[in-house]
């Protein structure tokens, strides 16, 4: 009895901790959610009935289809590019190489610059009259207009992965130093070589963190309009136009039913490839063991 009265006041005070981030969390995400849900639903006209023709207009437009393709080829194209770069970076800083300790802070510096001043780097760079224009011109070639053109694609994912290599390179460290040395041991001595230790030890017991380094490469390919919007603007070029521009462009002229609808949308698109990663993870797992 005394065992359940101690285990019931921990309980207490544990969700009495939580309350402050309970509510944090159900008044600026929950409660805005929901109706933002429900304000998909009504009419544009106010007249409190509920319709389908928002998500209708929405998915029948043009600025919306272009901006769910980019988003979604953005996300296809660099998140494996960002996960291979990561693991490949923590494997060469998890052995003993010249500078390693000054190369991880230099891999973890870019998560605590502002976005402002990483985008001002990157303007310095990819300006009309910046650093690799400069360049092109000292060899004879003609300057480019990196962001407004076929470029710019490739500049936002340049940025996406210099943006968020460190923090999965700090994952994949983290687990790889989790992995027993007496695993390597004994594979060293049945004779294995490097690429068979690297898929049959490390690829393998890396696999939760994996799923969870592109769980979170995923996450934030959603969040790279930051970036995207400080260097290229509201209307960028149409490659790099992505699902962000289209409901800030919403909320800009005030059509807060599309704009709704287009959150709720993309909302969806994240819970549905959370869940497959997540289904992935499971069936991967019963499958190693």
């Amino acid at each position: 009895m005394k065992i359940h009265r101690l285990a019931r006041k921990e309980l207490m005070i544990a969700f009495a901790f939580l309350i402050p981030s309970l509510v944090g969390f159900a008044v600026f995400y929950l409660i805005p959610f929901v109706q933002s849900v429900l304000l998909s639903f009504q009419d544009k006209g106010g007249g409190g009935s509920l319709t389908l023709d928002n998500y209708k207009d929405v998915l029948t437009s043009l600025s919306f289809q272009k901006a769910a393709a980019n988003t979604f080829w953005f996300t296809v194209v660099s998140v494996p590019l960002l996960v291979v770069l990561s693991l490949v970076l923590a494997l060469l800083l998890n052995q003993r190489v010249f500078f390693r300790d000054w190369l991880r802070t230099a891999y973890v510096m870019p998560l605590v610059v502002p976005v402002a001043s990483i985008v001002l780097v990157w303007q310095i760079l990819f300006d009309w009259n910046g650093a690799f224009n400069g360049v092109l011109m000292h060899f004879g070639q003609d300057r480019v207009d990196w962001m407004k053109s076929d470029w710019a694609g490739l500049v936002i994912i340049l940025i996406y992965i210099w943006k968020n290599v460190g923090y999965n390179v700090v994952l994949f460290l983290a687990g790889l130093q989790n992995i027993p040395d007496q695993y390597y041991e004994i594979a060293s001595l049945e004779g294995a070589g490097r690429m068979r230790t690297l898929f049959g030890i490390t690829l393998t017991y890396l696999t939760p963190t994996t799923f969870l380094v592109i769980l979170m490469s995923v996450l934030n390919s959603f969040k790279v309009f930051r970036e995207t919007y400080l260097v290229a603007g509201a209307y960028p070029h149409d490659q790099i136009y992505l699902m962000q521009h289209y409901m800030n462009n919403m909320f800009l002229s005030l059509d807060i039913q599309k704009l709704s609808a287009a959150a709720v949308l993309m909302a969806l698109s994240i819970l549905v490839l959370v869940a497959v990663l997540f289904r992935t993870e499971r069936v991967f797992r019963s499958f190693m063991e």
